[in-house]
């Protein structure tokens, strides 16, 4: 088992670099805070001594610039074969680049980024998408079981970030739609908590969103294909529910524009 280094002990960072204590090549950490690499065992002062230490260099900084500034000190040190993981949610761009970069080094890349925050870190249950050759996955993907129930191999460098940008555009415009749907129960009279109490209890039995996300395409549903009658069901019931929530609206004089956007693409959306 190879050594693993850790560098970057935020929010996210240390909870994953716990995970990592018992790994059983051993774990060195950097960060920048004294307080932050408190409590580990063995901790390097940068990030090329870090390095020179480890198979495998796990970054979770803030945003491109301090992976560019932490990767180029790694590479003064780091042994042909060293895989750099990039776990900081960056360019696509600067993922490639600097793979570019390592590989005149010897050393592997992957762009890694994660999902399931703080509390996922901490229980072990992140999602980790990986984007790299085939080569540096294999080498990642059991350190990356410390802290992730589910390593999913998206492609080649870049892929990662481009899945997890993908997921959090999902993430986002949801909590958009949440506003409206606050809104909308507010000038109804209702308990925004409890309401946030059923949609948090609804989505953890039928998965919300992601229950519809098992088609390999986007394209447009054929006659008969199988999941035509499965998304023709939830295109009923959506329209039908969506129809509802905007009467509600119009009636309570709420600006639900995603909610009108959603009815007008839910059709081609489901392939119907």
């Amino acid at each position: 088992m190879t050594a693993v280094g850790f560098i970057g002990l935020g929010q996210i960072g240390k909870p994953m670099a716990k995970r990592l204590r018992d790994w059983p090549g051993g774990l060195v950490v950097c960060d920048v805070s004294p307080d932050a690499v408190a409590g580990f065992s063995t901790v390097a002062v940068s990030p090329a001594e870090l390095a020179a230490q480890v198979g495998l260099v796990c970054v979770m900084v803030r945003d491109d610039a301090q992976v560019a500034e932490v990767v180029a000190s790694a590479l003064t040190t780091a042994k042909p074969g060293t895989v750099i993981a990039i776990h900081s949610t960056i360019s696509v761009e600067t993922a490639e680049r600097i793979e570019r970069e390592a590989a005149e080094h010897g050393v592997l890349v992957v762009d890694a980024p994660v999902s399931g925050g703080g509390m996922g870190a901490a229980s072990g249950r992140l999602a980790v998408m990986v984007g790299g050759s085939d080569e540096a996955f294999s080498k990642c993907a059991e350190p990356f079981a410390a802290f992730a129930d589910l390593v999913i191999h998206a492609g080649s460098i870049g892929s990662g970030t481009k899945m997890k940008l993908a997921r959090n555009l999902l993430h986002f415009v949801a909590f958009t739609a949440v506003t409206e749907a606050q809104r909308l129960a507010e000038a109804a009279g209702l308990d925004i908590v409890k309401l946030g109490e059923v949609v948090r209890h609804s989505d953890a039995v039928t998965g919300g969103p992601g229950a519809i996300m098992l088609r390999e395409t986007t394209a447009p549903l054929e006659a008969d294909d199988p999941w035509r009658p499965v998304m023709e069901h939830v295109l009923a019931l959506g329209e039908k529910d969506l129809s509802l929530a905007l009467a509600l609206a119009q009636e309570l004089m709420v600006d639900v524009p995603l909610a009108q956007l959603a009815r007008e693409r839910l059709k081609p959306g489901l392939g119907l």
